[in-house]
């Protein structure tokens, strides 16, 4: 623990890769296996299993720091982290612990979930009489499952990388579901990372249902319709050296049949077969040797002229609907269909294709595998020959969410199936469309963390039940509001739909907070509630019913995209405006 302890307080105290780098490489050298192979696995991005809830460990840490716990409280509000305050507030420890990572997993961490909370508050109160701060702030991490450190998945394989002589591409391969839950890492699953590489060309064979690393796209933000030489024209050349496809929302998956088994992954490297069943079972007639990345849907019944599928896409919350499931019976597989869009041909009759131009793979995709095994394939809206222009494939991105579709992706016809986002081995890019906006109004607000634990961050939005009739209206609402009235059935209110933490510079959030401060009106523990007087404009990537918010509404990936300075409260949207979204069309044109 003490040797993870202090690789965590080097990576969070430098900012320089090359420093993080230099951190990672001296751990990998000095730890034992077993315990480097659990410190891959934090830093790679796997969730240790809360032990304990955040308001079990305030409890705690109140009373082992022998303080009340309003000053408890207060004391976290101030610094934002809950694992920092604890360790700055707990009596001096006697200096660390000689127990490496793996260990404490194994003998503390891992049993103390499930055990009586009196039992939980004993050996918590023991352990951290041993340990330093640094051990103590980390502990905690694990403890309350809330572990975030500063680099990359990518910065972690450059490491290993460096350490071992493996190849990054290599290891990349070889981690692909090593931060499944399901198979706590050892140090036989470390070594077997680090093995010295058998062939000096070509990739390793995969055995069972390891996946491959998937290939992603980078997000295009120029506009490849415009004539070359104009602004905002990127180099992309002829549409015709492109494959265009319909961007789908779902979940980005691969089908692996191979030595038997079928498995089913998805991008973040769970292992979903069982959630899949009806997928997963038509994929087990496949030959071994056979990999298909894709996207996996729910779908509905119809389809659109330009959608060349046997079905229509679904909205992407009826999937997460089904994903959640803890149970999954006959009645979400009936109510809930799902299908899987295939769109490249990873491995087939055991050779690895991933080197192979991306028009070829799709060729034997289309003309050989999809026939076989009834395959949907991703429609492709530029068949060789076609002549299609960039201005062409902007009409249609522009109607993509008209047919349940995100946008475009854009492959070139000879790049290769790369590793992660990047331009060595191929280039996608994913072209998606204008976010659904929407004009709000801020009602409440939270302190973020960390850094900018002293300044309001986080935000509770809302628009108007029904349009103003004018301003003396809005001004009884503000009145109400001030005066803590709750709202009369069926009068003008402001009711809440959405949270969203970015999109503001680091100046505009100094000068939101000012506001804040100034019209704050009640506090709810870390939260404020607040006499409305600004407006800002959202962008989100979905919409859906919820009981979450007084809307009835929730929406997907919210983020703040301007502080509309220029609109008055009343010019804020209403709820009609998201319903509009919600029935499928921009209320621009409703």
């Amino acid at each position: 623990m003490q040797r993870f302890a202090q690789l965590y307080t080097e990576l969070d105290a430098s900012t320089a890769t090359r420093d993080k780098v230099a951190a990672l490489c001296r751990y990998w050298q000095d730890a034992p296996p077993e315990d480097a192979a659990w410190a891959v696995y934090f830093l790679s991005g796997g969730k240790p299993r809360r032990a304990l809830g955040s308001a079990a460990l305030q409890q705690w840490g109140a009373q082992a720091a022998g303080i009340d716990p309003w000053l408890f409280e207060a004391s976290y509000q101030a610094v934002g982290d809950l694992a920092e305050t604890i360790a700055h507030l707990l009596p001096p420890g006697q200096g660390g612990s000689a127990m490496g990572l793996s260990d404490w997993l194994h003998q503390r961490l891992l049993p103390l979930r499930g055990q009586a909370q009196e039992a939980q508050f004993a050996a918590l109160s023991e352990w951290m009489a041993a340990l330093d701060w640094a051990q103590r702030f980390v502990l905690i991490k694990l403890i309350g499952g809330g572990w975030r450190v500063g680099v990359s998945r990518q910065l972690v394989l450059r490491a290993l990388g460096e350490h071992s002589g493996v190849p990054t591409t290599v290891l990349a391969q070889r981690m692909m579901g090593y931060t499944d839950s399901r198979q706590p890492p050892d140090a036989a699953r470390y070594q077997a990372l680090l093995a010295p590489l058998q062939e000096v060309h070509g990739a390793e064979r995969l055995h069972g249902t390891q996946p491959y690393p998937f290939c992603l796209a980078h997000p295009l933000e120029l506009d490849p319709a415009a004539e070359d030489g104009e602004e905002g024209a990127p180099p992309l050349g002829s549409a015709n050296d492109w494959l265009v496809e319909w961007k789908f929302d779902g979940i980005r998956a691969q089908i692996v049949r191979r030595d038997g088994q079928c498995g089913i992954w998805s991008r973040g490297e769970e292992l979903i077969t069982e959630r899949f069943p009806d997928i997963a079972g038509p994929a087990q007639a496949w030959p071994d040797g056979t990999v298909v990345d894709g996207e996996l849907l729910a779908i509905r019944p119809g389809t659109h002229p330009e959608l060349a599928l046997p079905f229509a896409p679904a909205p992407f919350a009826q999937l997460q609907q089904r994903i959640l499931r803890q149970r999954l019976g006959p009645k979400w597989l009936r109510d809930v269909p799902c299908a899987f869009v295939a769109y490249d041909l990873l491995e087939w009759q055991g050779q690895d294709l991933r080197a192979h131009p991306q028009r070829e793979r799709r060729r034997l995709l289309d003309e050989v595998v999809a026939p076989a095994f009834g395959l949907s394939v991703s429609p492709l809206l530029n068949p060789v020959g076609s002549g299609m222009t960039w201005a062409e494939l902007a009409s249609k991105r522009r109607h993509s969410r008209d047919i349940g579709t995100e946008g475009l992706m854009l492959k070139h016809d000879a790049s290769q199936y790369g590793v992660g986002r990047s331009k060595a081995q191929g280039l996608w890019w994913k072209w998606k469309t204008a976010p659904m906006t929407v004009d709000a109004v801020l009602i409440y607000a939270q302190a973020g963390h960390g850094r900018r634990a002293s300044l309001y961050t986080d935000y509770t939005f809302a628009v108007w039940s029904r349009p103003p009739a004018d301003e003396s209206e809005v001004q009884t609402v503000l009145d109400a509001i001030s005066a803590r009235q709750p709202a009369q059935t069926g009068a003008l209110q402001l009711v809440t739909f959405a949270k969203a933490y970015s999109g503001l510079s680091d100046a505009e959030i100094q000068a939101v907070d000012k506001v804040i401060r100034a019209t704050t009106l009640e506090k709810f523990g870390p939260v404020r509630s607040l006499r409305p007087s600004l407006v800002f404009e959202l962008g989100f990537e979905g919409i859906a019913p919820s009981p979450r918010h007084k809307s009835g509404l929730a929406v997907r990936f919210p983020r703040i995209l301007r502080w509309r300075t220029d609109k008055t409260l009343r010019e804020a949207d209403t709820l009609d405006h998201l319903r509009h979204w919600l029935n499928g069309y921009s209320p621009a044109s409703a």
